[in-house]
């Protein structure tokens, strides 16, 4: 692994954490600011394992981004979008 990759490596992990502290931050919070959100870094995990010639399901690329279950994470964190 090169150092630019370990470093891109680390960045991300980062990132990872710093969202799933953010529990308070709703996805669509996050499309309308960033145009992405925890589902789209899960489904790009996903599909990059894929290139890899790795297999990464989409619930087990979730529970990574989330940290827990996805269905657990919504019923613990994620607000009512009616208004």
């Amino acid at each position: 692994m090169t150092k630019q990759t370990e470093i891109e490596a680390a960045a991300f992990r980062r990132l990872v954490s710093h969202l799933q502290n953010r529990t308070d931050v709703q996805n669509i919070d996050l499309m309308e600011l960033s145009g992405f959100c925890r589902n789209c870094m899960s489904r790009w995990m996903s599909e990059e394992a894929d290139k890899l010639g790795t297999t990464l399901g989409k619930d087990d690329a979730r529970e990574m981004v989330y940290g827990m279950p996805y269905e657990e994470w919504k019923s613990k964190y994620q607000t009512d979008l009616k208004k």
